[in-house]
């Protein structure tokens, strides 16, 4: 009996873990802020972990490759980050500053984010701030050392530091920046590629997308941003609200991407700088942004020409050329200035997205390893149909994993318990006997 009584409770812990496996696996998503509440606010990388930037070099903590985390960057702020580097893959490292909702900024407040080795040689920077539409909006920049034998500088393995800057003019909302931040590592190529750019590439504008818009409202982060293919897509987005999008290019494709604010019944105010829409690459870094005024009638804005994705991109020194180098997930964000609330009400405007992807995929540089994030896969293809984000493609995989182990679980509870009443069964015959 007690073998009877050991064999029940293994198995009724069995069940229990699927049954558990089973409860985590369908757990409702969040809901949505519903229509008049407050904006919803930044959606950041789940699986972010909590980092505290240094004062100086000597504290800084380290970020891994392929990890994500999150920090916040005060006034004037200036901190150290440290990340161990070797001479096999080019690194990236790129921070989303995400303002508080509301506060007043400055066109000169931003942030600047710098890799640099350990004699302060800055090995590649950006900086990026909020310009002529000054309204708090997300901000995206990155940081880059690239393995390259030419060069004399940042070639040497061992530590080097992140530094992220923030910029705040008088006057400006001295309230803490959250960070968001992402290091990503690219392999060498197998085989030296081109090392010049073409001077004369396809910068005229395709004929333009007509039809139905299909709905699709866009995400609240880098993390939940809705996925995009060549369409019209409609949403709808509030004063002071910002929408991301994501669409994959692959080697020797081009981007296109127009925006439209529908007209207004309610008024004819001018605003300036009503909508900014920017484009930032797969390491989040920053290519172009494009602003456009509105005054109760329909308008449209247009991102600057973009050459097709290119590994040789990477040598021009124009930033918008240069951030075009490698496939993989670009994102597309829209911001709506707060100033429309007070002309046209809180309400949505009706925005709608024109995206349009030319050119057939070509085949991948020639890496020497897995190229990560900088790649478009079949499964990212498909999610662009589905316009499922990156938050619920990983929700997606880890179902899927969760009911391989419920299915692995019931088998094996299965199999326990057969062997179980066999046992038994034998037992009884011969007591019988």
């Amino acid at each position: 009996m007690r073998k009877r009584t050991g064999i029940g409770r293994r198995a009724g812990a069995l069940i229990a873990a699927a049954a558990a496996v089973g409860t985590v696996a369908g757990s409702p998503a969040r809901a949505r802020a519903a229509d008049g509440e407050a904006l919803p606010p930044y959606t950041f990388d789940s699986a972010a972990q909590s980092v505290r930037g240094a004062l100086s070099s000597s504290d800084a903590r380290p970020l891994k490759a392929g990890q994500t985390y999150r920090d916040t960057l005060g006034k004037n702020g200036k901190v150290y980050y440290r990340v161990a580097l070797d001479n096999e893959r080019n690194t990236y490292v790129s921070v989303v500053a995400v303002p508080r909702p509301g506060g007043t900024v400055d066109h000169g407040d931003g942030f600047q984010v710098s890799i640099q080795d350990d004699s302060g040689t800055e090995c590649g920077d950006q900086r990026v701030s909020f310009s002529s539409a000054r309204y708090a909006r997300p901000l995206a920049a990155y940081a880059r050392r690239v393995v390259n034998p030419d060069s004399s500088g940042c070639q040497e393995p061992g530590n080097y530091y992140v530094v992220v800057e923030r910029t705040t003019k008088e006057g400006s909302d001295p309230a803490d920046w959250d960070l968001e931040i992402r290091h990503l590592s690219e392999p060498l190529l197998k085989k030296a590629g081109p090392t010049g750019i073409p001077e004369s590439w396809p910068s005229a504008t395709p004929a333009p997308l007509t039809g139905d818009p299909r709905r699709r409202q866009g995400g609240s982060g880098v993390h939940d941003a809705a996925s995009l293919t060549r369409g019209e897509w409609r949403s709808d987005i509030r004063p002071g609200q910002t929408l991301f999008y994501r669409v994959p290019l692959d080697w020797g494709q081009q981007l296109f991407a127009t925006a439209e604010l529908g007209s207004s019944a309610t008024g004819d105010a001018y605003v300036s700088s009503a909508l900014v829409l920017s484009l930032d690459n797969p390491a989040l870094g920053h290519v172009d942004d494009e602003t456009l005024g509105y005054s109760g009638k329909q308008a449209t804005l247009a991102l600057g020409p973009q050459r097709p994705v290119a590994h040789e991109n990477r040598t021009s020194y124009n930033e918008a050329t240069s951030g075009m180098r490698f496939a993989g997930w670009y994102y597309l964000s829209a911001t709506l200035s707060p100033e429309i609330a007070k002309e046209y009400g809180d309400g949505p405007v009706p925005l709608t997205l024109r995206v349009n992807v030319l050119n057939a995929a070509k085949g991948e540089p020639g890496y020497d390893g897995d190229p990560g994030p900088f790649a478009v896969t079949p499964d990212d293809r498909k999610a662009a149909e589905k316009g499922a984000s990156g938050a619920q493609t990983v929700a997606a995989a880890e179902r899927g994993d969760a009911m391989r182990l419920v299915a692995a679980a019931g088998i094996g509870t299965g199999t326990v318990l057969l062997l179980g009443l066999g046992a038994w069964t034998l037992v009884a015959r011969r007591r019988a006997a």
